[in-house]
C-alpha cells in the first residue's frame, strides 16, 4: 500500500486545516489507518486511529492533546482517509504523517508539513 499525504500548510492559531491521505489500495480491509506527527528535535507520536471494529464499523481513538479538536474519519470509496484538524495551535507544528497497520505490516506515507502561527 503506498500512502500520499496533502493538506497540509501554513494557518493562524485558531484556524483550521483538512489532511488527506490517498492509498493506493482498499482501505476498507485495512485494520487500523493512523495519523502520527512528528515536530522537531521530537519523536514521532501518535495523533489519532481508526481500527476497523467488525465488517463496517470503526472505532476512532485521540491522543489526549488533540481531544475535542482533531477528527480522523475514512472514506473507504475514495480510499481516503481524513484529519480535519480544528482550533489549531502553534504546538501542533510538525510533519504529519498517514500510517497503515494491516495485520502487524506497517506502511508509511511521505508527510506533510503544517505550521501554526501564534
Amino acid at each position: 500500500v503506498q500512502l500520499q499525504a496533502s493538506g497540509g500548510g501554513l494557518v493562524q492559531a485558531g484556524g483550521s486545516l483538512r489532511l488527506s491521505c490517498a492509498a493506493s489500495g482498499s482501505i476498507a480491509v485495512i485494520n487500523v489507518m493512523g495519523w502520527y506527527r512528528q515536530a522537531p528535535g521530537k519523536q514521532r507520536e501518535l495523533v489519532a486511529t481508526s481500527a476497523r471494529f467488525g465488517v463496517i464499523n470503526y472505532v476512532t481513538n485521540y491522543a489526549n492533546f488533540v481531544k475535542g479538536r482533531f477528527t480522523i474519519s475514512r472514506d473507504n470509496p475514495k480510499n481516503t482517509v481524513y484529519l480535519q484538524m480544528n482550533s489549531l495551535k502553534p504546538e501542533d507544528t510538525a510533519v504529519y504523517y498517514c500510517n497503515a497497520n494491516n495485520r502487524g505490516d506497517l506502511y508509511w506515507g511521505q508527510g506533510t508539513l503544517v505550521t501554526v502561527s501564534s
